[in-house]
This record gives C-alpha cells, structure tokens and sequence, in this order.
C-alpha cells in the first residue's frame, strides 16, 4: 500500500482555489457563506 495523500500545490488550486469557487454558481455560493462566517481564509 502508498501513501493516499500526495499534496500538490498546482492540482490544490486548480480544484479548490478562488477562481474555480468563483467560475460556478454553488462555489460562489460557498466563497458568499464563508465571508458570512468571517472566515480569515475563503479559499485556498
């Protein structure tokens, strides 16, 4: 068995980045929520 969790920081912002929230209608919803909440971090 291998190790699952490989981080790579190139495919992390492709997927959870700002500007992939931003392209959909649910990740603006997500960025909208998260600013609600205060939150220090939006995105990765």
């Amino acid at each position: 068995m291998s190790i699952t969790y490989k981080p790579k920081t190139k495919k992390r912002k492709k997927k959870h980045g700002f500007l992939k929230r931003q392209k959909t209608k649910a990740g603006k919803r997500i960025i909208k929520r998260r600013r609600a909440k205060k939150r220090k971090k939006l995105s990765v």
